[in-house]
């Protein structure tokens, strides 16, 4: 899940407490390069009586394509990945600054000012510009319809504001997740433009980094993909995560929501050694 502090439409406060109205007793935040909405979670979560595993999720290189890995962190950001996010929110400032200059081309005047508006007014004035701030924007200025006309014209992959970042490449990112005796998951493997054979091939890459899990699961998805990639995860030995991916209110996702994942023999993210443990202390501390 996602929160004010990347990309979502909820604060920490609030994102948790609509997590405890659906039911939920465990969760994880995983803002974008940012674990900067973890400790207002953590309070949230506690009096919700919700135990929340810290994590993130990171931009990384693999093959020159963007890959999305979560760091479950049952230790918190320690040395490494604070330097490693600190890294991510520079690559962010400036990813921000060329989506602004390539907006102003479009016509959007003083874009860089006027998308650090729209992030003010969700509540997250304080992070790196994301392309959905630069899409308020554009709505804001009658450039584009809604959202999603921005995304589809102005701002979604091959159009002129998807502007990619120097990120580094996956092997370093899931050494920052080890260093502080974090979970590296890979995030949505199945959103990926990749072949079965390639699809492989990449968790293979991923075990040899040091990653230990995949996402089953992720919001809504094909249960037949879905049993595919069980296959897949059951022959390389990974442990299984779902979750909801979710952002915004009010759209098709709420936290907790997600397809059915396929019966599997696959273990569960959640029976790993180091987070196992850290769910069973949380719980007997409320």
């Amino acid at each position: 899940m996602h929160s004010t502090a990347s990309d979502g439409g909820m604060a920490p406060t609030e994102l948790v407490a609509l997590a405890a109205r659906r039911g939920l007793s465990r969760m994880s935040l995983t803002d974008h390069d940012s674990m900067e909405g973890i400790f207002e979670a953590q309070q949230a979560a506690r009096a919700e009586g919700i135990s929340l595993l810290p994590g993130c999720e990171l931009s990384v290189r693999w093959r020159n394509q963007t890959i999305h890995i979560v760091a479950l962190m049952p230790e918190g950001a320690g040395d490494a990945l604070s330097a490693g996010l600190k890294q991510q929110h520079e690559a962010r400032e400036r990813r921000s600054h060329e989506i602004a200059t390539r907006m102003e081309k479009l016509g959007l005047v003083n874009a860089f000012e006027r998308a650090r508006e729209q992030a003010t007014l969700s509540g997250s004035g304080d992070r790196p510009l994301s392309r959905p701030d630069f899409a308020r924007a554009l709505v804001e200025a009658g450039i584009a319809r809604n959202l999603q006309d921005a995304f589809k014209r102005h701002l979604g992959a091959g159009q002129k504001g998807d502007v990619k970042a120097h990120w580094p490449e996956m092997e370093e990112a899931v050494g920052w997740v080890r260093a502080d005796g974090g979970i590296a998951v890979m995030a949505h493997p199945m959103r990926y433009k990749l072949t079965r054979t390639k699809r492989g091939e990449l968790l293979r890459d991923f075990i040899a980094a040091g990653g230990e899990g995949a996402e089953l699961v992720s919001g809504f998805q094909n249960i037949d993909r879905a049993r595919d990639l069980a296959r897949q995860l059951d022959e390389l030995g990974l442990y299984a995560s779902v979750g909801s991916d979710f952002h915004f209110p009010g759209g098709p996702l709420a936290p907790g929501s997600m397809s059915p994942p396929p019966r599997t023999k696959v273990p569960p993210v959640w029976c790993h050694p180091r987070i196992a443990p850290f769910f069973a202390a949380d719980a007997a501390s409320m």
